[in-house]
């Protein structure tokens, strides 16, 4: 036991070191804030664009600062919470011929690498899974901060065919196009300085 007879900053480093690890003080958890962040995508049907949105998704973020090529990021959204604003198209989103919510309820995201590019710039590599169908991409991440919240912004581009969105009559592309962009933004709380 050390016995400490007056305060000095030694002693202090010295009571702080022999604290259990358990005790010692952690660096704030990264936790995504859900009403800050969106998840939606813009298409055309007949040559007009359209936009929708999931309301529903969760994620979890382990950035490493230091060394963002060790960073990790897992998402899921819940397909069914999907909205284009209509009451009858979104009736007809999760029949089988789009996504199919009954059998395949997520969509999900896992990376697989991160790259700086500077300037709060990224591609991260990951599987992208969407109706029981995994393709591999490269999603540009733009980083910022203001305060304590970093946001994280981009568009993916996808071919809706490739995800089977859209089957059957749907497949015509002169009607609804194969071209999709999801757009993110996602909002996080206890990333620290980058």
């Amino acid at each position: 036991m050390i016995k400490l007879t007056k305060p000095s900053l030694a002693g202090a480093l010295l009571a702080c070191a022999c604290l259990p690890v358990a005790a010692q003080p952690k660096a704030p958890a990264q936790q995504l804030l859900p009403g800050q962040s969106s998840i939606g995508f813009v298409a055309k049907q007949m040559g007009v664009p359209f936009e929708g949105h999931f309301k529903k998704f969760d994620g979890q973020i382990s950035f490493d600062t230091t060394k963002p090529a060790n960073s990790k990021v897992a998402f899921t959204v819940d397909i069914a919470s999907v909205t284009l604003g209509a009451p009858e198209t979104d009736a007809e989103l999760p029949k089988p011929d789009w996504f199919n919510t009954a059998k395949f309820p997520q969509a999900s995201f896992a990376s697989s690498g991160f790259k700086p590019l500077g300037a709060g710039k990224y591609e991260v590599a990951g599987k992208l899974t969407i109706k029981g169908q995994s393709r591999d991409v490269m999603v540009p991440v733009t980083m910022t901060q203001t305060g304590n919240v970093t946001l994280a912004v981009g568009v993916l581009p996808i071919k809706r065919l490739a995800f089977k969105i859209g089957e059957n009559e749907w497949a015509d592309t002169s009607m609804v196009a194969d071209d999709v962009q999801v757009k993110f933004k996602i909002a996080l709380s206890g990333l620290g300085k980058f």
